[in-house]
């Protein structure tokens, strides 16, 4: 919201010689974030000037420059036109623009001087509306009969070589405030005024308050026909309708009004749209003109049907959702008008020349039904700011007043007697609040007296009911002022009472812990594997949640397989990703390829986090806004809420001992991923069995299944298939692995049964043994454990042989079997008859020969 710091001065009592600086800083002491400053940070020459020659240079890089002779009388006291380099293309020989000459500075001090530049010596610019601070437009130079308006420029007789900074208020500041969503009622001249007031104790003068004429029969006749209100709540509860006729809208709007609204950030259009405006930045009630002569009785207010189109002024033909609150007219209301509280149509427009007598729409509307419409088609108009966030219901017959004032002065109308006001608003005041006068000192930790309490609320506009003396202790009732929709209970009284006093009394003190248990489990369950991986050489990243339907094709995901079942966001990021991921391996391997693709060889990562496994059978109720949902609501609601458990994905590609002067370097392989997968369920605690398995998207030879002792699924491990590869864009050989962490971390809180410790020594035994290729060695060691029997103490693979010596088909398999008893040391004949039983159970299950 822009803020004139004059017009300002109008409705509040500033002090002499107050900058916008100074009430800038005012403003933000009561919560009123400062966006910027404009004005008054221009000095001259900054004048009027005539092109009179335009000479387009193409240049190498492919832009075109123009070359200008600009005629600027005796502002560079010489009176010979001033050669200037234009790089904008939107004016013509003979137009009058913005001209700074060499020593002149624009807003952050960017000082102008003649400097060589496209082989010419410019001396001066052409400026844009951006380059003086007075608005955000940078595509083309200010041509001021566009700016200004043709009628505006004859009313000034501008000249080559007249000062502009008067002309375009840039000797005048302007403060520009952000107003955030629950403050609606500082979209105005009239709230920053309050604001101010509060903030300095100036005396304010409400500039609503002023003789509004009563409301007569005879009027325009308005109806209310809202058939379907938003949860009860009618879209439209007052209309007020006036009528002026026998206006010139030929008429040029005054200089003062002019000025102001440009000062405000908005474009003078024509005398209607202007006064309109100008109401809408005064008071905060936006307002719409319509041409009388072509309305047909009555107005009505209702809801789009459905089918109908509505061609708005921004020339888009736009279709209307049930939902849409309309003005129309006509019987039945069949001919649209505009959408309600967000933009007009082209049916009713005011034209210039042509409309002589006028309504004037003031109306409240409903939050939420103009938010969700201006959200729907994406029109987020003046107006539609203003209602969505809450427009003072009580201000909608002096805005229309300022209005009719404002035209039958400047534009010679005449206003009727009749006005209409359908007023079906069900009070005229906010829900009344009780407020315990101890809640502000309770909830900010500052000492608020009561009696500070009660004056703050009156300040802001509030009706304060106080009980009797003999029972001071009981709450007070607080009935908000109806420009404050925002205050709605005690905890948003408090906040003003903070507000108004002032943050900066609040002190800033360091909270004290209080004992706790510190981490949970799982927090410490995760930490603990990511320090683990990190440790081995893995690097962590997070991975955006979101993939396509592409992704499961990518992956080689079966038609029928469950993970393609797959959360569908209504309103994603992207249309390409709209799809929450089920696995961390569909968002993971394009963060390897994207290191991989900068120069990264070898690269080893992992990230930890949420999958989401919806189930599409639990729908989740949609409550309403008016009111909390019950409790049975929200727990339906919860019900419905998708799973989403901790996962840990590993994906790496390279080599994981890098070659150099120390040796040759090994690359990745299978058993690396496997042993990172293991590494995981160690660092919890959880003993895990590997299987192998098939499973998309790895290798069908080259993968397993991780699971705990009673067969529960953890995660899978392997080289991903070359096909994946291929349509991932990864390098061969890449490996992967995803774990479920809630498995683990609960398997890791059971508790755990040590067992005994043996004083006594270990014998070892090796036995090699041969078995077909299609057998695992994970088979074969099952087998010995089951028949060497209770004295084996462990049992490890070390050696491998495929060769001359055995057939093809073969593989040789040579284990280290570990015996210890309890209670006793192993004889030789004990050792050798568990390993015989064992071995024997290998040649009578696997067909295994011992070498």
């Amino acid at each position: 919201m822009r803020v004139p710091v004059d017009w300002l001065g109008e409705y509040v009592e500033l002090p002499p010689g107050v900058t916008g600086e100074q009430i800038a800083a005012d403003l933000v002491s009561v919560g009123l974030e400062e966006e910027g400053l404009h004005g008054g940070d221009v000095t001259g020459p900054l004048v009027v000037g005539r092109v009179l020659e335009k000479y387009p240079e193409p240049q190498k890089n492919g832009k075109t420059i123009n070359w200008c002779q600009v005629d600027v009388a005796d502002a560079n006291d010489t009176g010979e036109p001033q050669g200037i380099v234009c790089g904008a293309d939107n004016f013509e020989v003979g137009d009058l623009v913005a001209v700074v000459l060499p020593g002149g500075v624009l807003p952050g001090d960017f000082r102008i001087s003649a400097r060589k530049t496209y082989g010419h010596v410019s001396a001066g610019m052409i400026c844009s509306v951006r380059e003086l601070g007075i608005g955000d437009d940078h595509d083309g130079i200010i041509v001021l009969p566009r700016l200004l308006g043709e009628g505006r420029v004859a009313e000034l007789g501008l000249e080559p070589g007249d000062n502009l900074i008067p002309v375009l208020g840039l000797d005048r500041e302007v403060v520009e405030v952000n107003v955030t969503p629950d403050r609606g009622y500082c979209f105005s001249i009239r709230g920053i005024a309050r604001e101010y007031s509060h903030s300095t104790g100036a005396a304010y003068r409400d500039p609503a308050d002023l003789p509004v004429d009563p409301a007569a029969d005879g009027g325009y006749p308005v109806q209310l026909a809202d058939q379907a209100p938003l949860d009860g709540v009618p879209g439209c509860d007052r209309y007020l309708a006036r009528v002026v006729r026998g206006i010139d809208l030929t008429r040029q709007t005054p200089e003062w009004l002019a000025r102001r609204l440009t000062e405000a950030g908005m474009r003078p259009i024509g005398l209607a749209v202007d006064v309109t405006n100008y109401v809408m930045l005064a008071l905060g009630q936006p307002l719409h003109a319509f041409d009388l002569d072509t309305l047909e009785r009555p107005i009505v207010v209702r809801r789009a049907r459905a089918g109908e189109r509505l061609k708005t002024l921004d020339d888009v033909d736009r279709g209307l959702d049930p939902e849409d609150l309309l003005i129309t007219c006509g019987p039945g209301g069949e001919r649209i008008l505009a959408l309600a509280g967000v933009m007009g149509g082209e049916d009713g427009e005011v034209t210039p020349g042509q409309t002589t007598d006028v309504l004037i729409e003031s109306a409240h509307f409903d939050q939420r039904s103009v938010a969700r419409t201006a959200r729907r088609h994406k029109l987020s108009s003046e107006a539609a700011k203003r209602f969505e966030r809450g427009v003072d219901p009580d201000v909608t017959a002096a805005a229309a007043q300022m209005a009719v004032n404002l035209l039958v002065e400047h534009g010679g109308g005449i206003a009727d007697p009749a006005i209409t006001d359908a007023d079906e608003r069900a009070a005229t005041t906010l829900p009344a609040i009780d407020l315990d006068l101890s809640l502000p000192s309770a909830y900010v930790g500052v000492d608020y007296p009561r009696e500070r309490v009660v004056e703050i609320l009156q300040m802001i506009g509030c009706r304060v009911e106080k009980p009797d003396a003999s029972q001071a202790y009981l709450p007070v009732r607080v009935t908000p002022p109806t420009w404050r929709p925002d205050l709605t209970d005690a905890p948003t009284l408090v906040e003003e009472v903070a507000r108004i006093d002032g943050y900066d009394k609040i002190p800033s003190v360091v909270p004290r812990a209080t004992g706790g248990r510190g981490l949970t489990h799982a927090q410490r369950s995760r930490h603990a594997v990511a320090y683990g991986l990190a440790g081995q050489g893995l690097h962590e990243v997070l991975t955006y949640p979101f993939v396509g339907e592409s992704r499961f094709d990518e992956l080689g995901l079966a038609a029928d397989d469950p993970r393609r079942a797959a959360l569908r966001l209504a309103n994603p990021l992207s249309d390409e990703a709209p799809l929450m991921r089920t696995e961390l391996l569909q968002t993971l391997p394009d963060t390897l390829r994207r290191n991989i693709s900068r120069g990264s060889r070898d690269v080893a990562l992992f990230e930890i986090d949420t999958v989401t496994l919806p189930d599409h059978t639990a729908q989740a109720p949609v409550p309403g806004v008016g009111a909390r949902p019950s409790d049975e609501v929200l727990e339906r609601i919860r019900g419905a809420v998708p799973s989403q458990p901790l996962h840990v994905a590993i994906v790496a590609a390279g080599q994981v001992e890098r070659a150099g002067w120390w040796g040759q370097g090994r690359p990745l392989d299978v058993t690396d991923i496997v042993g990172w997968g293991h590494a995981v369920a160690d660092t919890l605690g959880v003993p895990v069995q590997r299987v192998q398995t098939e499973r998309a998207p790895f290798h069908p030879g080259r993968c397993v299944e991780l699971t705990l002792a009673d067969g529960t699924p953890v995660g899978w491990a392997g080289e991903l298939h070359p096909k994946v590869l291929q349509r991932l864009g990864l390098p061969e050989r890449t490996c992967a692995a995803e774990l479920d962490l809630e498995v683990l971390v609960t398997a890791s809180e059971q508790p755990g049964q040590a067992g005994a410790l043996s004083t006594h020594p270990v014998a070892g035994s090796d036995v090699a043994l041969v078995v077909p290729r299609t057998v695992s060695y994970a088979d074969v060691e099952a087998t010995l454990r089951m028949g060497a029997g209770d004295l084996l103490e462990s049992i490890a693979l070390f050696d491998v042989y495929v060769g001359d010596q055995i057939e093809d088909d073969q593989q040789s398999l040579a284990f280290r079997m570990t015996f210890r008893a309890p209670d006793r040391t192993l004889t030789t004949e004990e050792v050798n008859a568990a390993r015989d039983a064992a071995v024997a159970r290998a040649t009578r299950e696997l067909g295994a020969v011992q070498r």
